[in-house]
């Protein structure tokens, strides 16, 4: 039996999906320390009151744990990439690897999902940087949870196993557009305006 391409598609999806989040949190941690050092500094992703990196990395949200959430993606998205690369070169790694990537993985999904809560509903401002990595979490997140459960480091039946890991693409294009209603709905009065 082959194996699905869900699963095929795994290390190529965490190589990709790593260096574009490393990238994010790298580019974001830089304008972080500009803004430390300069108060009045202008981060590259500030364009107008919504689309404002800057006004979103004055708050206590970007500091969680006491450190800007960026060196988390940094630390994160690094691992991601070295087991993409890893995976793809043909490296076979032992369940609990992968049951502590999802645990990683999980955790990473919930506190992007906890950021756009806070950037929709209580900062009130998107971060282009940050809805990079939020672009590639979901992913991220997805094709792990696939593979686990495909590999059965998850116990799950086989029939909705089969059923996720054939329509893989459904369910994260509709997690996708969920999220995008959801920017659409907080910020109407940004986009009627500038239409």
């Amino acid at each position: 039996m082959s194996t699905p391409f869900a699963v095929r598609a795994l290390p190529w999806v965490l190589t990709a999906g790593g260096l574009v989040g490393l990238l994010a949190a790298a580019v974001l941690t830089v304008e972080k320390l500009a803004l430390l050092a300069d108060p009045d500094y202008v981060p590259t992703c500030s364009i107008d009151p919504v689309l404002s990196c800057g006004s979103i990395m004055r708050t206590a949200q970007a500091e969680v744990f006491g450190f800007p959430n960026t060196l988390l993606g940094i630390a994160g998205f690094a691992v991601i990439t070295t087991v993409g690369v890893a995976t793809a070169a043909g490296a076979r790694l032992p369940r609990w690897f992968w049951l502590g990537m999802q645990a990683g993985a999980t955790f990473g999904v919930l506190f992007v999902h906890w950021l756009i809560y806070q950037s929709l509903y209580v900062i009130g401002a998107l971060c282009l940087y940050c809805m990079v990595v939020w672009a590639v979490t979901l992913p991220i997140f997805w094709y792990v949870t696939l593979h686990n459960l495909h590999e059965g480091h998850l116990p799950a039946p086989a029939r909705p196993t089969g059923l996720l890991v054939t329509y893989h693409g459904v369910v994260l294009t509709v997690w996708y557009l969920l999220i995008a209603v959801g920017v659409l709905e907080a910020f109407w009065f940004y986009w009627t305006s500038v239409l």
